[in-house]
């Protein structure tokens, strides 16, 4: 069993073309979110590389790299692990993103067209069979894929690029509450999606709200029995 804890064959190979240093940091940076390598968790330079089909040169770089942006900690004497995030760390992101997500959700509910409600739909439905299934890695996926949907649908483009900037902190954080949160959090997803599709923005705004405070509050009791 390698030290980095990845099951054998759990991630492919690197295709070579492409900018390699680049496609090493994005393949470690979704083993993260994943929390397939989870937090406090040491990174071996030379198993990831194994893992991963490349030199050390590149996994070297791709860690300082996610040291600089808070993903990775590097330890004097000691090496690389992943971040423990902080409950103020994580608190405060999530109320981040409660702010802007409420805003994109009032947004969405005046400008999206039949098309892109039906998309919502569809993607609840996705989740709704994921939970059934306790695929949690699904449902994580299709969450940010509902989020995503949404902000796309509110048709502004400078509250997307700064959603974008967190969309990845937040999987990292909902990855622990998903099969919490379970089936109550595509119930709320699909009340939103209606909200959208009536146009009635200000309860589409209200419900994203208190959807992502739910969330919020159950990353913080994730422990309590």
């Amino acid at each position: 069993m390698l030290s980095t804890g990845l099951p054998q064959m759990s991630v492919p190979k690197l295709e070579r073309p492409g900018p390699l240093r680049e496609r090493v940091y994005e393949a470690l940076l979704e083993l993260i979110t994943t929390r397939a390598l989870h937090p406090g968790q040491h990174l071996v330079e030379s198993e990831l590389a194994g893992h991963l089909g490349v030199s050390r040169q590149p996994v070297r770089e791709a860690l300082q790299r996610l040291n600089t942006e808070g993903w990775v900690d590097l330890r004097p004497a000691q090496g690389a692990f992943v971040h423990e995030p902080t409950e103020g760390e994580a608190d405060q992101l999530l109320t981040v993103r409660t702010l802007l997500e409420a805003e994109a959700a009032r947004l969405a509910a005046l400008n999206a067209g039949e098309e892109g409600v039906e998309a919502l739909f569809a993607i609840v439905e996705e989740g709704r069979t994921a939970v059934a299934a306790d695929d949690v890695a699904r449902a994580v996926a299709l969450n940010a894929a509902f989020h995503a949907k949404v902000m796309e649908l509110a048709g502004n483009a400078v509250l997307a690029e700064l959603a974008a900037q967190v969309d990845r902190r937040v999987r990292w954080y909902y990855t622990p509450v998903a099969r919490l949160r379970g089936g109550t959090s595509w119930s709320e997803h699909s009340d939103l999606a209606f909200a959208i599709k009536e146009g009635d923005a200000e309860r589409a705004g209200r419900l994203m709200r208190e959807h992502t405070e739910r969330t919020r509050r159950s990353y913080r009791h994730r422990n309590e029995s």
